[in-house]
């Protein structure tokens, strides 16, 4: 009998900020009573709330069930920085330009679908713009080198066709308030979203459509005649298709054996400014930042009926086990506290109030972790550190798949070579965290 069994269950460090900024948040039920599906999701994050409601979009007939190991928004998906990114973000690039001229351009048509997706739920949801906000991005350079990466990749933008403005140091400090900045390049097509509102708004539309169980972990499935039965701790689900839509745990079950990079980032959230400190700020109200050097400091400034609050998010470490400790978490916010003095200066009154801990899953050749795994078991894992628009991509793209046959998404992830082996242990983690404290060292003030 085919069976697949978890190795280990998602845990997190830290509670997400900005699920804790919010209003009291909608409950669902634990499963805890056996039921029976057409298509079971496993993972509640953009992938798997996405490939929910394009199943209904395709077949409103269709039932279908989403597990969700913890609570919706407080796993990885809630943890996000919040930028869903239109244009090239290759995180292994010194500028975030891709390999090549043309598979750039046909990502960036990608993203823009995924964006078209996520829009058309906020207009449904009634999201306001301090949780969707279709305000560009900025990536901020303190150094000279990183000022050479933005001008570098303004001229490949310029190349792509691509609307962009480059900024100086006077007009940094005009939108951020602070003087750290010495240039930026400012590209509008990005969308700034409150990931923990976003991960709620379509949790909650979705309930009238598809059934979501919260605090569900799957355990395991196992093959069940033509379907599958799939294990929680309490209940069982007798389905037809799985959707594997839980990032790096698609390894727990023994998937991608030795091909997944799990990467863990810290962010830390501040208390919410008063006005006399929002007054010795200065800058606007919400903007967002990410260095020049991808290796360096993403900062956010958000407003709105949570306050007026900075976001500070570096540091990475790499963690076969997929999780990170405390300890690492604390180091992190040390750093952080650095980071934020030296941008704002004038705020040394103001203190973090949430720090936690997200992992990534990323591969060494950029590839996903998709499609059709067992008979009538699927994949749409492994974003590659771009969780918002790729997992949005591969949620639509796993269900066109598997209800059409395929499609542009669906054929773009397939068409990607298979993740190549990570060397074995302990040089795997050796070799990752040196590489990562390296680089984390050679962004410098970025």
């Amino acid at each position: 009998m085919t069976q697949y069994s978890a190795k280990r269950l998602p845990r997190q460090i830290g509670a997400s900020g900005w699920n804790a900024i919010l209003s009291t948040q909608t409950f669902f039920p634990k499963l805890e009573h056996n039921i029976s599906a057409d298509i079971t999701i496993v993972g509640g994050g953009f992938a798997g709330l996405t490939a929910a409601r394009r199943l209904h979009q395709l077949d409103p007939t269709l039932r279908v069930v989403v597990l969700e190991a913890g609570r919706f928004a407080e796993g990885s998906a809630g943890r996000n920085s919040g930028f869903m990114i239109d244009l090239p973000h290759d995180l292994s690039s010194d500028n975030y330009a891709g390999e090549t001229f043309e598979d750039d351009k046909h990502t960036i048509a990608l993203n823009r679908q995924a964006i078209a997706f996520a829009t058309q739920v906020a207009e449904e949801c009634a999201l306001t713009d301090e949780m969707f906000d279709s305000c560009g991005k900025i990536n901020a350079a303190a150094t000279r080198a990183g000022d050479r990466h933005n001008r570098e990749f303004a001229a490949y933008l310029d190349r792509l066709g691509e609307p962009h403005t480059l900024y100086d140091r006077r007009e940094m400090q005009e939108i951020t308030g602070s003087t750290h900045y010495r240039s930026g390049l400012f590209a509008p097509g990005t969308v700034m979203i409150q990931p923990a509102a976003y991960i709620r708004a379509l949790s909650v539309q979705l309930a009238q459509k598809v059934e979501l169980f919260e605090n569900s972990p799957v355990t395991g499935f196992q093959k069940e005649g033509a379907g599958w039965l799939v294990e929680t701790p309490n209940a069982r689900v007798s389905t037809g298709r799985i959707i594997l839509t839980n990032n790096g745990h698609l390894e727990s079950f023994g998937f991608y054996q030795r091909r997944l990079m799990h990467i863990c980032l810290y962010a830390s959230l501040t208390q919410s400014l008063t006005p006399e400190q929002i007054s010795r700020l200065g800058g606007q109200p919400r903007w967002a930042a990410t260095p020049a050097d991808p290796m360096g400091t993403s900062v956010r400034r958000v407003s709105g009926s949570y306050g007026d609050r900075i976001l500070i998010r570096s540091c990475s470490s790499f963690h076969p086990t997929q999780e990170t400790t405390n300890m690492r978490l604390r180091n992190a916010g040390w750093v952080h506290d650095r980071k934020f003095s030296e941008r704002f200066p004038q705020l040394a009154d103001v203190r973090m109030e949430h720090r936690w801990a997200g992992m990534l899953c990323l591969s060494r050749n950029g590839s996903a972790a998709f499609g059709e795994l067992d008979s009538g078991v699927f994949s749409a894992c492994c974003q590659n550190g771009l969780g918002i628009a790729r997992g949005t991509l591969q949620g639509m793209g796993v269900s066109e798949l598997i209800l059409q046959g395929g499609s542009q998404i669906a054929g773009h992830f397939l068409a990607q070579p298979m993740p190549p082996r990570l060397p074995p242990e302990p040089f795997g983690s050796l070799g990752a965290n040196s590489y990562l404290i390296w680089k984390e060292w050679r962004s410098g003030k970025e």
